[in-house]
């Protein structure tokens, strides 16, 4: 499944141990539930098709993506002297730290200031160090110099290997042999669209391979927010994290997607809000760009009445964030469901299926 290793190659005893432990973490992983959600966009019935992936091991679509980076740089790992270096907004930084902890590797992640301390705190429980990069709050570089940061660490630390999910084709190959034959396992050719998030842009590649051979009539629709340049443009000021990026992505094209929308980081954040009041389900800010984005598509396209979304994570890691009243303020937001309401067309969710350890609080 995640096989990117040649079986010919001559590995280390370091590097046997790792793939054997990432083999066996990928055949514990539980598949990810979807919750189904009924809601009327432009007068017409829909459903949503919303996949948790933050019911899953640490939390988050990353844990996926990261077992494939790991077992990518096996090879590189002759000894347990390897460091392991990573840029992170996040998630990857949990999964990748807690894979590490378990592996006896020390962890190095790499991240700013608008990252969540949630998420910062459950890095550095898990035995790593954070490099933290002070790139202000309104600049658009915070990636950039992160990366930045990075090859120095790398040229610094002896035995520093950098995963490097920006440009590791297996960042890409993860999610074209397990997380999209799963998605088609579960929804068949019910779904119409399918919905992701853009950063990397590795998770969106990934599924769009897998659908395009097994299902080209299922159309691929990138969500990313306005001020990211993963596309190209100009790069512009953004507070959300998980999406968006300030430089192209390497696995992703525009001509690879069937569709694209923008979306206002203001709407993504309502979706958050009105989604958890309506329904009982927190998700994480990109997914709240997903769901966002989700409608805004169907209203444009009446022939369209069932679409996955792919959910990248919950809302636990955003209680002091998207969910904070106090975060919000300064964006001129509110944390009032029936007001935000009019930033998705007035929607209004129905949880038609219990999804499988639902929260709602995050």
């Amino acid at each position: 499944m995640l096989s990117t290793v040649d079986p010919a190659a001559e590995l280390s005893t370091t590097a046997a141990e790792v793939l054997e432990h990432v083999d066996a973490a990928v055949a514990a992983y539980p598949e990810v539930p979807i919750a189904r959600v009924r809601v009327e966009v432009a007068g017409i019935p829909r459903t949503l098709l919303l996949k948790l992936e933050g019911r899953s091991p640490w939390r988050s679509i990353k844990g996926r993506t990261a077992l494939g980076l790991v077992r990518s740089i096996a090879p590189r790992m002759a000894s347990r002297d390897v460091t392991v270096v990573e840029s992170t907004s996040g998630n990857l930084g949990v999964a990748l730290s807690a894979i590490c902890r378990d592996l006896g590797l020390p962890f190095v992640a790499v991240v700013d200031l608008k990252q969540s301390p949630v998420i910062q705190a459950a890095i550095e429980a898990n035995g790593a160090r954070l490099e933290v990069v002070r790139t202000p709050a309104a600049a658009t570089t915070h990636l950039l110099d992160r990366l930045d940061r990075v090859r120095k660490l790398v040229a610094e630390i002896p035995g520093a290997v950098w995963p490097n999910q920006y440009e590791n084709d297996a960042n890409r190959h993860v999610h074209e042999t397990w997380t999209a034959p799963e998605i088609d396992r579960q929804v068949g050719g019910e779904a119409q669209a399918v919905f992701v998030a853009v950063s990397t842009g590795g998770t969106l590649a990934g599924l769009a391979a897998h659908f395009r051979r097994a299902r080209p009539a299922t159309r691929l629709v990138a969500v990313d927010v306005e001020g990211s340049t993963v596309f190209g443009g100009v790069p512009g000021g953004r507070v959300l994290t998980g999406i968006g990026a300030s430089r192209r992505s390497t696995f992703l094209t525009r001509a690879e997607c069937d569709d694209l929308v923008y979306v206002r980081e203001a709407a993504a954040i309502a979706a958050c809000h009105v989604l958890r009041a309506d329904t009982g389900i927190a998700v994480g800010g990109s997914s709240g760009a997903v769901v966002a984005g989700a409608l805004d598509h169907l209203a444009a396209h009446p022939g369209l009445t069932t679409a996955v979304c792919v959910c990248a994570d919950l809302g636990e890691n955003y209680a002091r964030t998207v969910y904070d009243p106090d975060w919000l303020a300064p964006l001129r937001l509110t944390d009032d469901p029936g007001l935000l309401r009019s930033r998705l067309r007035g929607a209004r969710f129905h949880h038609a299926e219990p999804d499988t350890g639902q929260e709602s609080t995050p």
